[in-house]
């Protein structure tokens, strides 16, 4: 029950007070409000957050109602707790620099014995050094003028080589686009923390280094959308969004805005890879995936559409594309986490039910399986696992044992309902279990909202629909994001060129090329 809203004074001496009346005498109303209202108050702080949604947590100690079947116990990896260090082959970004020895070189008399000789090894000694730096720097050229006394000539040293045209290198357009759309850090946070760096970049100016920069990468931004549209699994969603001046037509009923995101996934012969999308409008997550599956080759089979339940996640397609509906698992489990408090018992069967179900498809991942034998393993494990549970929840409103208006009858009615499209993966190959993959990736699109609380036209919409695209497909294949951005800009002819050359996944085999010296 909600804490009245009337602003109630108290103070300890005054409660301790009114529970010395309460031995005498029942206290009066004004007195068991003061006391209602600090109750509350404490129960509140005292109640620990739940912070995660794991069965041993939101259910203590479930008591099932039946057993389950599991798989066999392999030895698979365990988890292991981390040190909190990294080694120095993780610093993939890092600058590496080889340090030969002073004295000695492979094959030369071991100093020490002088009987053998030394040789090289395979792994070198490392040392890491971590230096700071701000997120753009500047260097003021001064070059000197002389003037002649007599005739007034001015002489004028020449430009240092390799510092060409652009007062902005590509660097600072990638580094910028990173900390906007790949943190979240607001223009005008970014002109303060510049500032006091002593680099003056007014917000305005980096707004159209952005605007500018996403008109360079717009042809990679398309083949994106075409490589999307082919892929095996689309996952897509949306969360709201506020465009300052978005134009609304007449006959346009829908007031809402929203940021959907679509991420695609496919597997090639160099393994598998993820897209994703992002786009800002008045269209819902469905009606923007249809539009990009206008782009699919009519070669290609049906895909797999992986989101929740709601109905306009669900594309209306004209082009004769038809899709296989997954639905997410998370989402209908998460309506059984919400009243576990209320039903602990019932709850508690139904999460653990789901929970073998996850830790049979970790299993899969963790044995390298390929989408065929996870498939089979998923029908022999979880199949058994499935039918126990719907035969469960069938019984539990078929014989009144739960009120279909309750909560709990509410979340068994949303797996029953759409039962067919949950349990997809254990009829088709890669069908995945949850649409979780795209819910991390609309945090890019939440985290901009939260920090700069809107787009201001739909072509600001437009340009950080970019950058978040292309950025965090980068995070998605293993990419660093800064380097692909910097690489895009300086090399902007040849992607309008062969924009496909240059996708996250191939584009340093491109560079690979240009720079052998069969290409020179």
């Amino acid at each position: 029950m909600k804490r009245s809203r009337q602003r109630v004074d108290i103070d300890l001496e005054e409660l301790r007070r009114v529970l010395d009346q309460a031995r005498q005498q029942p206290i009066g109303e004004a007195d068991y409000l003061k006391m209602k209202v600090a109750l509350d108050v404490l129960a509140e702080r005292l109640t620990p957050k739940r912070t995660t949604e794991k069965t041993r947590t939101v259910v203590a100690q479930p008591e099932l109602a039946g057993s389950a079947t599991v798989p066999p116990d392999d030895g698979g990896p365990g988890a292991k707790k981390g040190h909190g260090r990294n080694s120095a082959a993780a610093y993939t970004g890092a600058r590496k620099v080889e340090i030969r020895h002073a004295k000695l070189g492979c094959g030369d008399a071991c100093p020490e014995c002088a009987r053998g000789k030394v040789y090289t090894q395979r792994q070198p000694k490392t040392l890491v050094r971590i230096v700071g730096q701000p997120p753009v720097e500047a260097t003021v050229f001064e070059m000197e003028r002389l003037r002649c006394n007599a005739c007034g000539q001015v002489f004028t040293a020449e430009e240092p080589e390799g510092v060409g045209p652009d007062k902005y290198d590509a660097t600072a357009i990638a580094m910028i686009a990173q900390l906007k759309y790949g943190s979240g850090v607001p223009f005008a946070r970014l002109e303060r923390m510049e500032g006091q760096m002593g680099i003056p970049l007014p917000a305005a100016t980096q707004w159209e280094l952005m605007e500018q920069g996403a008109a360079v990468l717009n042809p990679a931004f398309d083949q994106l959308l075409w490589q999307a549209a082919q892929g095996e699994v689309l996952y897509n969603d949306d969360t709201g969004m506020r465009i300052l001046r978005l134009a609304r037509a007449p006959s346009d009923k829908r007031t809402g805005i929203f940021t959907s995101g679509i991420v695609s996934l496919w597997r090639g012969a160099l393994g598998a890879r993820k897209i994703a999308l992002f786009f800002t409008g008045r269209q819902h997550a469905g009606e923007n995936l249809a539009d990009v599956l206008k782009r699919r080759s009519e070669q290609m089979s049906s895909p797999i559409q992986m989101c929740d339940a709601l109905s306009r996640n669900t594309p209306k397609l004209t082009n004769g594309v038809k899709i296989l509906l997954a639905n997410c698992i998370a989402h209908g489990r998460r309506q059984f986490v919400d009243v576990a408090a209320n039903f602990p018992q019932e709850c508690g069967y139904v999460l653990e039910s789901l929970g073998m179900v996850y830790g049979n498809d970790a299993w899969t991942r963790e044995q390298g399986m390929d989408a065929e034998q996870r498939l089979r393993f998923h029908q022999q494990y979880s199949g058994p696992l499935m039918d126990q549970l719907h035969g469960w929840l069938e019984e539990q409103l078929a014989e009144a044992k739960t009120e279909p208006n309750s909560g709990l009858g509410k979340a068994i009615s949303y797996l029953l309902n759409h039962w067919p499209a949950l349990t997809l993966f254990l009829r088709e190959k890669g069908a995945p279990l949850d649409n979780n993959l795209c819910e991390r990736a609309l945090k890019k699109a939440i985290l901009n909202r939260k920090n700069a609380m809107f787009y201001k036209t739909p072509n600001g919409a437009w340009v950080g629909d970019l950058f978040m695209s292309l950025i965090h497909t980068c995070e998605l294949n293993g990419v660093n994001s800064f380097h692909y951005l910097t690489e895009l800009h300086r090399h902007a002819e040849e992607l309008k060129r062969t924009p496909g050359d240059w996708m996250p996944w191939n584009y340093g085999e491109t560079l690979a090329r240009m720079q052998s010296p069969a290409a020179a």
